[in-house]
C-alpha cells in the first residue's frame, strides 16, 4: 500500500479532520526518516507506511494509526518523545513510546537488553492495550520482508515471533495476524517442512474443495426449509498448526482429519444451536469432539460451536458455527474492541473485554516487584503464553490458572490475604496436599486460618504463578525490611570500589534518585532494600549509578584511540597485498589486507576491517557473526572498497540452494550458472526423504551486482525455492 491509499482507507470511517491528523503524522514521519533506507534498499518509510496500513485495515483510532506512522522516530531518529507530544498530543507520544526500544542503555549481553525492552513495551501495554496493536503490526511487516536479512536474523527473529508476538496475538485474540506470524516464522526456521507441507496440500487441493462444497450444498439445502441464513466458507488450515500436529502428534500428513473444515456464519445465537442440531442430524458427530465456546468463551474474547463429524464418504469433517460478531472478535479479538464504527470508538468496557482481560492489568504489579527484566520475562511467558487449567471456585465461578498450577496460587488469585493465611485445600471435597496439579474442572475450596504463620519459602518452588510468587515474596519482605536495605547499601557500594569509581563522584542525591526512578522504585531505600532480598543484584544497579561517568570515559577515547591502536600494534606490512584485496584501510598505510574465508566478501557489499593479532587487518562482511561480539567490536576499523565495478578480479561466493527434488534440477542448475559465464569452482548436492534437494555451489563473480544477476537467475529455475549465499564457520 501507498502512503496515499493507506490515508484513503482511513478517510472510510474517520471523520475529516482525524483523516488529516493522521496524514499530518505521516508527513512528519516522511520527514524525520528522510535518507534513510532499509536493508533492502528501499526508503525507510516504505515500513511505517506498511505498519499504518495494517492498523487501518483493523478500523483502529487515529491515535494508534498515527502511532503506526511515528512507530520508529524516536528510536531511530533525533526526534524526542516532547517533540512528539508537542507536535501531536500525549497519547499519541505513549504510543510511541511505548514500542520504542531501550537502544541507549548499555546491557551485559543482547538477551538482557532485548528482556528490557519486552519488559518495557509490556509495561506500557498494560497501561495502553494499543501500544501491542502497534508492535504487533510492526512485526507482522518486519516478518513480510525478513527475506533481505541474513540467515542468522531470520531464525533469532522468527524463534522471537514464536515465542512472544504470536502467543500474545493468541492471547488477543487476534488469530489474522497469530497466523501469518506463525507460517512465516515456521518458513525460515524449518524451510524444509515448510515447503513440504506447501507441496502437500497443493496436492489435494481440488480433492478437498470438490469435498467441501458437496458439504456446503447439502448444508445449505437443510437451512432453507428451517428459513436459516447463513454464509458458508472452507475454513483454511494454516501451515504451522499442521506442522505442530505432525511433530507433537508424531503424525503424518494423511493422518491429520481437520484439514477438512468448514465454517457456517449466521445472524444469531439461536440460529447456531439449530444449525448445530441439523448438522449432528445429517452426519453422526464423532465423540469429545464437540466444544461450546459460546456458552463458555475462551479467555481472548473466541466464541463458537465447534464439532466434528463422520461427514459423506466416511471422511471426518470439523464444522465451526458463529454469528457475525462472533467472526469479527476471532479474525481480530481485542482490536475489534478499539474499532472506529462512524469514527467513533467503541469502549472496550461496553462489551466486558476489560474484566475479560484483568490479567493483563496485573503485569503492572509484577514488573513492581520484579526489577530483573529476564526474570520479568520469564516469569510473563509462564502466565500468559503457557497452556491453561480452567478450575471452579465452591460457587461455580470460573478461574484460569496456567497448567502445572497448585491449590497456593488458586489461593493468591482470590486474594493476598487468602494465600497468605493458606493451611490446607479440599480438591473436588477431598483433601489434597498443597503441591496437587490442579487439571480441568477441578472444584478448589482453599482452607485458612487466622492463626497461619504465613506462607513457606519452600512454597516459591511449587507455584507456577508470577502473582503467588511475587505476593509470597513481598510477604518476606516486609518482615525483613532494616535488615535488607543495609544488606544492600554495602553490597552496592562494594560493586562500585571494585570497578574502580569514586564514591563521592558516584553516590550523589541525584544520581541515586535517577537510579531509583529508572528502576521503578519510591526512593533509594526501596531499592537498597530490594537488592538487600535479591529482588535486584547490586551489579545492576551499580552498573546504572556508574553509566554517565563511564560514557564520559569512553568520550573522551574514542576514534583517535583505535587509530593510535592501529598503528602502534606490530601490523606487518604489505603494500602488494593491499592492491590485491582491493580494499582500502582509511588513514593507515601499508598495512597486510586480506579478505576473510569466512563470509567471503565481494566489491559492493558493506565491509568491516578487524584489526587481528600479528596478521594484519581482515576484511569482513557487515552482518558476519565471527565480529558481532563485543570483544570483537573493540577491533574493528573503517575500510572501503577502492572500485566496485571490478571486472578483472574474481571473488569466491558460496550459495546454498534450495528446493523440490525433481530430475534434471542439478543439470538445470549447473546449465545456468554456464550461461551467465561463470565459473564454477566446486559443486555438491544431496536430497532427504521429504524430496527436499540442498545444492552447495562455489562460483567466483566479480562484484555484488554480478552475484545479483546469477542468484536472480537460479530462482527463475522451476521448482528452486531459495537461494542464500553461506557463511563458512
Amino acid at each position: 500500500m501507498t502512503a496515499e491509499e493507506v490515508i484513503k482507507q482511513a478517510s472510510q470511517y474517520l471523520s475529516k479532520e482525524d483523516t488529516d491528523f493522521v496524514r499530518r503524522a505521516y508527513k512528519y514521519a516522511e520527514k524525520a526518516h528522510e535518507g534513510q533506507f532499509r536493508r533492502s534498499g528501499e526508503p525507510y518509510i516504505i515500513h511505517p507506511i506498511q505498519v499504518a496500513g495494517i492498523l487501518v485495515h483493523l478500523e483502529l483510532d487515529p491515535e494508534t494509526v498515527a502511532g503506526g506512522f511515528l512507530h520508529d522516530v524516536v528510536e531511530d531518529t533525533s526526534v524526542t518523545v516532547e517533540q512528539l507530544e508537542q507536535a501531536f498530543n500525549s497519547e499519541v507520544a505513549m504510543l510511541v513510546d511505548g514500542v520504542s526500544k531501550l537502544g541507549k542503555i548499555r546491557y551485559k549481553s543482547k538477551e538482557a537488553q532485548q528482556a528490557e525492552n519486552h519488559r518495557k513495551m509490556f509495561i506500557a501495554m498494560a497501561k495502553d492495550i494499543r501500544v501491542i496493536l502497534i508492535k504487533l503490526a510492526d512485526r507482522l511487516h518486519n516478518m513480510r520482508t525478513l527475506k533481505h536479512l541474513p540467515p542468522e536474523k531470520q531464525r533469532r527473529i522468527s524463534n522471537e515471533t514464536l515465542e512472544i508476538f504470536s502467543p500474545l496475538a493468541h492471547r488477543l485474540g487476534i488469530s489474522t495476524i497469530k497466523w501469518e506470524l506463525e507460517d512465516t516464522a515456521l518458513r525460515y526456521l524449518n524451510p524444509q517442512q515448510y515447503y513440504r507441507i506447501v507441496h502437500l496440500m497443493k496436492q489435494k487441493r481440488a480433492e478437498r474443495e470438490h469435498y467441501i462444497d458437496e458439504v456446503m450444498q447439502e448444508v445449505q439445502n437443510q437451512l432453507e426449509e428451517v428459513n436459516i441464513k447463513a454464509d458458508f466458507s472452507g475454513r483454511p488450515k494454516h501451515l504451522y498448526s499442521i506442522y505442530r500436529k505432525m511433530v507433537l502428534q508424531n503424525k503424518q500428513f494423511n493422518e491429520i482429519y481437520d484439514l477438512l473444515a468448514v465454517r457456517i456464519i449466521v445472524n444469531s445465537i439461536k440460529d447456531c444451536y439449530a444449525v448445530l442440531g441439523i448438522i449432528h442430524t445429517c452426519w453422526k458427530p464423532m465423540p469429545g469432539r464437540f466444544k461450546d465456546y459460546i456458552a463458555m468463551p475462551k479467555p481472548n474474547l473466541y466464541q463458537s460451536l465447534h464439532t466434528t463429524v463422520i461427514g459423506p464418504k466416511g471422511a471426518p469433517l470439523e464444522v465451526q458455527i458463529r454469528t457475525k460478531d462472533m467472526h469479527e472478535i476471532a479474525e481480530y479479538g481485542i482490536a475489534a474492541h478499539w474499532a472506529y464504527k462512524e469514527g467513533k470508538r467503541i469502549d472496550p468496557s461496553e462489551s466486558n473485554s476489560e474484566a475479560k482481560l484483568a490479567w493483563f492489568r496485573e503485569i503492572l504489579e509484577w514488573q513492581q516487584e520484579t526489577h530483573d527484566a529476564e526474570e520479568f520475562m520469564e516469569s510473563l511467558k509462564v502466565d500468559l503464553f503457557s497452556d491453561m487449567v480452567y478450575v471452579f471456585t465452591p460457587k461455580g465461578d470460573v478461574i484460569e490458572l496456567p497448567a502445572g498450577s497448585v491449590p497456593i496460587d488458586f489461593a493468591y488469585k482470590i486474594h493476598t490475604e487468602v494465600g497468605n493465611q493458606t493451611i490446607g485445600a479440599r480438591i473436588n471435597g477431598k483433601m489434597e496436599p498443597l503441591d496437587y496439579q490442579l487439571k480441568n474442572g477441578d472444584i478448589v475450596e482453599v482452607m485458612t486460618s487466622k492463626h497461619s504463620y504465613g506462607p513457606s519459602q519452600d512454597w516459591l518452588k511449587i507455584t507456577q504463578t508470577s502473582q503467588a510468587k511475587n505476593k509470597i515474596k513481598q510477604f518476606f519482605k516486609k518482615q525483613r525490611r532494616d535488615e535488607n536495605i543495609t544488606k544492600g547499601k554495602e553490597l552496592v557500594e562494594k560493586e562500585v570500589k571494585a570497578a574502580g569509581f569514586d564514591y563521592k563522584d558516584v553516590f550523589t542525591p541525584e544520581n541515586l534518585k535517577s537510579v531509583a526512578e529508572k528502576f521503578n522504585f519510591t526512593n533509594e531505600d526501596d531499592m537498597y532494600a530490594a537488592v538487600g532480598y535479591q529482588g535486584i543484584t547490586a551489579s545492576q544497579i551499580a552498573t546504572r549509578l556508574t553509566d554517565k561517568i563511564r560514557k564520559q570515559h569512553e568520550e573522551l577515547q574514542d576514534l583517535e584511540q583505535k587509530i593510535e591502536g592501529v598503528k602502534s600494534s606490530g601490523l606487518k606490512t604489505a603494500p602488494a597485498h593491499k592492491k590485491d584485496s582491493g580494499v582500502r584501510v582509511e588513514g593507515v598505510d601499508n598495512l597486510l589486507v586480506r579478505l576473510s574465508k569466512c563470509c567471503n566478501p565481494v566489491p559492493g557489499d558493506e565491509i568491516v576491517g578487524y584489526i587481528t593479532k600479528g596478521r594484519g587487518v581482515s576484511v569482513h562482511r557487515n552482518d558476519c557473526p565471527n565480529i558481532q561480539t563485543e570483544e570483537a567490536k573493540d577491533r574493528l576499523l573503517h575500510v572501503e572498497w577502492e572500485n566496485t565495478n571490478t571486472q578483472t578480479k574474481q571473488y569466491h561466493v558460496d550459495l546454498e540452494i534450495s528446493g523440490y527434488d525433481r530430475r534434471g534440477l542439478l543439470n538445470d542448475v549447473l546449465q545456468a550458472v554456464n550461461e551467465s559465464k561463470t565459473n564454477i569452482i566446486a559443486v555438491n548436492g544431496k536430497s532427504d526423504r521429504n524430496k527436499m534437494a540442498l545444492i552447495h555451489i562455489t562460483i567466483l563473480i566479480h562484484n555484488i551486482s554480478h552475484l545479483r544477476k546469477i542468484v536472480d537467475r537460479l530462482k527463475q529455475i522451476k521448482d528452486v525455492y531459495t537461494v542464500e549465499r553461506m557463511l563458512n564457520s
